[in-house]
């Protein structure tokens, strides 16, 4: 289990994650989304131990991570930016990698090299860009390790090693009671494969969801009323966003649907009206104002 509690990293006068709180249970593939810039790799290499946090703390099982050199042992981390020697191959990073890992299986490895087709003593540099994730990822698999941070790693993968690499995955977390966390800008690419969902917004988590629950958090009403209707008459709503039109009211609201629309029917409208939000409607709401090009999230 990976517990973050109350989270800061600041990088001189620049706060980069500020306060955050997030919880990752055992066999959990969890998803965080949000725009480039939002804090998302300042969260995983905070969570790896490259990264010391200001304030907070960061537990693996009930230990701190960063004081810990076998909690980190227990860890694998898949970075955006991946880097490798001139010289390396699969074969040579397998063997620096077994010498901190004491758990990696050169079984396994031969095993993934030979599913996704790679040469384990080609020059990694010679590999493309979505080659070189796979190559990661292999590594990382084959350190067997608790806890698998992914940063963007989808990225440059065509579609049939996507669903491959989702797959192992998936098979990995559930056989392994392994946690993962697997970080995008793009919406999509999560849905199919996380249990839960976070979207990072203004340094802070701004919804953390189960994905079979997400849509039935929030709920859109329309209501039309005999007189004129003011956001007041709806303070007592938790409403993230609200559109008046007359005596026509549109309203998104977080909570239980038939609870709400209960309450609603007390103010006594003359016709109501219920709709289920999409993931990414809900989505596009929280990040409503933030100034971003949303068809990067949306893809």
């Amino acid at each position: 289990m990976i517990e973050i509690r109350n989270v800061t990293k600041r990088f001189g006068d620049f706060t980069a994650i500020d306060k955050l709180d997030l919880t990752v249970d055992k066999s959990s593939i969890y998803g965080l989304v949000g725009y480039n810039g939002a804090g998302k790799t300042t969260l995983l290499k905070t969570i790896s131990g490259v990264y010391k946090a200001d304030e907070g703390e960061i537990l693996i099982d009930g230990v701190n991570t960063f004081d810990s050199t076998f909690e980190r042992q227990k860890l694998f981390y898949v970075p955006d930016d991946i880097y490798f020697e001139p010289y390396s191959t699969i074969s040579r990073m397998a063997k620096f990698y077994c010498g901190y890992y004491p758990n990696f299986s050169f079984e396994t490895l031969d095993k993934l090299c030979g599913v996704f087709g790679l040469d384990k003593d080609a020059r990694l540099n010679s590999f493309s860009k979505g080659m070189q994730r796979q190559a990661e990822m292999i590594l990382g698999m084959s350190t067997n390790p608790d806890i698998l941070l992914l940063d963007e790693s989808f990225d440059g993968l065509d579609p049939a090693k996507r669903n491959l690499m989702n797959s192992m995955i998936v098979e990995y977390a559930a056989e392994r009671g392994c946690s993962v966390i697997v970080s995008s800008h793009n919406l999509h690419e999560l849905t199919d494969i996380c249990d839960h969902i976070a979207l990072i917004n203004g340094k802070k988590i701004v919804l953390d969801c189960c994905v079979d629950d997400i849509s039935e958090s929030r709920c859109k009403f329309r209501l039309v009323f005999n007189d004129e209707k003011t956001e007041k008459d709806f303070a007592g709503f938790d409403y993230k966003k609200i559109h008046i039109d007359g005596r026509i009211i549109t309203v998104s609201i977080k909570g239980d649907a038939d609870e709400l629309e209960k309450s609603l029917m007390a103010m006594n409208p003359i016709l109501i009206e219920r709709f289920p939000l999409s993931l990414e409607e809900i989505f596009l709401e929280e990040m409503e104002g933030s100034d971003y090009d949303f068809k990067e999230i949306f893809g």
